[in-house]
């Protein structure tokens, strides 16, 4: 059946073949030119009969018969055989043997064939056939093509695995392939595991080709030891029309009862939107934990990308729960975080090649219970938002601006906090852009005016403006010299850069904050004139920047092998504008900022940023991450720390490492410092054949209320047909690299039957 052992297929497929495969197929040379017998069309009567044999006899009943290395053809049908004989009246043909047809990636062989030239009927008995581009074989009691695109299978079994192998088959009473639907239906259908039932279904269809198909998906079940406890779902698909389509999954779960989700697609020419609801009537488990509660609980979360032409496109992205609970206890395909609040959004946006131009809603539901109403974000309703960006030669104008209507329920908020209202806020600059190949410079001077008009405001005076002029000038140098590193030539630069920012100081305690903050010391904000995110406080500076970048590049290929850069800002007055009143600052400089970025090799990345302060000799934040993989993804390595004095400290390592060609551990471990207490944790084994795969996995993560779940997740993949189970999506989320290294393993996951 063409199969080949690792050591006899081309050079070019051993180095492509997995380690865990044994061998593959390889059709022959001289098969290609035909077409394949499941998807060629019929012969028909039109086509000539090309027949040959090492001997033939015409009788006078009108029947010619062939015998030996015998050889048919007929329009795109070919076959071949050990004897034949062709009733030239009834244009009828028996073939036997054994019988072989092969076409363009399909081969055929059975003990005996009947075909009619007249119709292009084939039936073949006792039929084992291979598809070489799906490496599926089978076995079938008799096999008939009764006409174009349609294939018959009485007593069939298919299978992925080689020839050695009967790790698993699919074995039905009668199998349909209609590759003019692009589907495939079969009854009383099981599942074999080495040769043993383990699964049965009725009636099944599942898809021969990309197509999509109405039909069930592979169950998924698990259990956790709180929260959605034990279920078990049966997805079901409905492809309604060829833009839209939908899944609708009822599930069980043990302690609360069903619980069902529904997601539809639909894509059409200015883009995709996608629904997807959960809905569980009562909530057993709900109700006893929650006295008085209502067991009806739901989701809904819905999206929208849209492109209408010539820049213009728009975006929907609306998300609510029942209840604050409703994520950490139901949700499973809900594209939702778990996070503090659910964002609510939708607007217009442009693109020009000098303007941009969005206009859009926000709205939040906070699904806490730790939040008071100060802390709740306001809404934007709306938010517009204008920027131009034009160039005359070094002449370089820039506006950007702002209108936005805050709110917020403020029933139980007192104080300056209580405020609402509009804010609009304009920054025209304007710059001189000199450039060179040996540096730049870039002066500027922008002007900051903003206007409020708010609602129950500390004051009658609740109409009022600033205006803060900024003038900022950045600068740098450009040296570069090349050398050899480890045989390797590169290009080394060094690039000295200093920026200077001035605005004069200006009370702002008066002004509520609507969505300002002190931003986070970086290295990218050495560059940046506000120290504060948002438009409610505008940063007082006297300040000069210095520092200093140099990277190396492959000569060969032009990549980024290293990057190294360190900066600091010296200060020439205090800061006196902050948030929340607090004192000025005096500091004559800041903290050293720096980052690194090593790429020695395609495989392996490291990346380390933070913040040293030379007074105290501490790191104030730092964040750090390794990341290694093969070529192919069956190593992965990852480890991170991510450090900030004032808050937290964190160490992550994960991984996926393989035991034997068949086995792999997978793990990952986050480790809180500050609490000394593991922040979350996977395990898991894997076991990968050259048609099979599994999966089991032990993960333990945090909830809301700091305490430590625990789940078992498993996931079983079969190559050609899917899987089942719940694990591969957690563990893409955990570990970096691999999704990648999942689409490397089976290229298509997934699937229906």
């Amino acid at each position: 059946m063409d199969w080949r052992p690792r050591d006899q297929l081309p050079e070019d497929r051993q180095a492509a073949l997995p380690g865990y495969c044994a061998g593959g197929y390889l059709q022959p040379e001289s098969a290609t030119g035909g077409a394949p017998l499941s998807v060629g069309n019929a012969a028909g009567s039109d086509a000539p009969i090309e027949a040959s044999g090492l001997s033939a006899r015409y009788s006078i009943d009108n029947e010619l018969r062939l015998e030996g290395d015998v050889r048919l053809r007929q329009g795109t049908f070919t076959a071949t055989g050990s004897q034949a004989v062709y009733n030239q009246a009834s244009g009828k043909m028996a073939l036997s043997g054994p019988m072989t047809s092969r076409g363009d990636g399909f081969l055929l062989t059975g003990e005996s064939a009947d075909y009619d030239a007249n119709s292009g009927q084939l039936d073949v008995n006792t039929a084992t056939f291979l598809i070489h581009a799906a490496e599926m074989r089978g076995e079938a009691s008799h096999l008939s093509r009764p006409e174009d695109n349609l294939v018959v299978i009485q007593n069939g079994r298919l299978t992925t695995c080689s020839p050695e192998s009967n790790a698993w088959a699919v074995v039905a009473s009668d199998i349909e392939l209609d590759q003019a639907e692009g589907f495939g239906t079969a009854k009383h259908v099981r599942l074999e595991v080495q040769d043993i039932p383990v699964f049965y279904w009725p009636y099944a269809t599942f898809p021969i080709d990309d197509r999509r198909k109405t039909g069930f998906l592979y169950p998924a079940f698990g259990t956790s030891n709180t929260g959605s406890g034990l279920f078990v779902s049966t997805p079901y698909y409905l492809n309604l029309a060829p833009d839209y389509d939908a899944t609708i999954t009822p599930q069980y779960i043990y302690g609360r009862g069903l619980f069902t989700e529904l997601e539809g697609r639909y894509l059409s020419d200015y883009g995709e939107s996608v629904l997807q609801l959960g809905y569980i009537g009562n909530d057993g488990y709900y109700t006893d934990e929650n006295p008085g509660a209502d067991g009806e609980r739901w989701g809904l979360d819905f999206t929208n990308q849209s492109s209408f032409g010539a820049g213009w496109g728009g975006y929907v992205d609306y998300s609510v729960v029942s209840d604050n609970d409703y994520l950490s206890d139901l949700n499973r395909s809900l594209d939702i975080d778990q996070e503090t609040h659910l964002l609510r959004t939708g607007g217009v946006v442009y693109n020009g090649e000098h303007q941009f131009f969005e206009s859009y809603l926000n709205g939040y539901q906070t699904i806490t219970d730790n939040i008071t109403d100060v802390q709740k974000p306001y809404s934007q309703l709306p938010e517009i938002l204008y920027g131009a960006d034009y160039q005359w030669g070094v002449v370089e104008t820039v506006l950007e601006s702002q209108y936005t209507y805050f709110y917020r329920d403020n029933d139980n908020i007192t104080g300056l906090a209580r405020s609402n209202g509009n804010r609009l806020r304009v920054l025209p600059e304007v710059a001189l852009d000199f450039r060179a190949l040996w540096g730049y410079s870039r002066p500027s001077v922008t002007l900051d005016f903003t206007q409020y008009q708010l609602e129950d405001y500390i004051s009658d005076d609740d109409s009022f403006s600033r205006t803060i002029p900024v003038y900022e000038w950045d600068s740098g140098l450009y040296f570069d010299r090349q050398s050899t590193m480890f045989e390797i030539p590169y290009n080394q630069t060094l690039e000295p850069r200093l920026y200077y920012a001035y605005s004069e100081a200006e009370d702002q305690s008066f002004i509520p904050d609507f969505d300002s903050d002190l931003k986070s010391f970086t290295f990218d904000q050495l560059f940046e004139a506000n120290r504060f995110s948002g438009g409610d406080r505008v940063a007082d500076n006297n300040r000069l920047t210095a520092a200093l970048t140099t990277r190396f590049n492959d000569l060969n290929t032009g990549v980024e092998r290293a990057r190294f850069s360190l900066g600091q800002i010296y200060y020439y007055d205090e800061r006196e504008v902050s948030l929340n009143g607090q004192g000025a600052d005096t500091r004559s400089d800041s903290p050293l900022a720096g980052e690194a970025v090593l790429r020695p090799l395609e495989s392996l990345d490291l990346r380390v940023s933070g913040v040293w302060d030379a007074r105290s000799r501490k790191t104030e934040i730092g964040r750090s991450q390794l990341v290694y993989h093969s070529d192919d993804y069956r190593y992965l390595a990852t480890v991170g720390h991510t450090y900030d004095r004032d808050d937290f400290e964190q160490m992550d390592i994960g991984g996926v490492l393989p035991v034997t060609d068949h086995i792999s551990v997978i793990g990952r471990w986050v480790y809180d410092s500050q609490f000394d207490r593991t922040a979350g944790s996977l395990a898991g084994i894997e076991y990968t054949d050259c048609c099979w795969s599994l999966q089991l996995v032990s993960q333990n993560y945090l909830t809301d209320d700091q305490q430590l779940e625990n789940r078992i997740l498993f996931q079983i993949q079969l190559k050609g047909l899917g899987g089942s189970g719940d694990s591969g999506g957690n563990i893409a989320d955990a570990i970096y690299g691999f999704d990648e290294r999942e689409n490397r393993r089976f290229g298509r996951s997934g699937g229906q039957y």
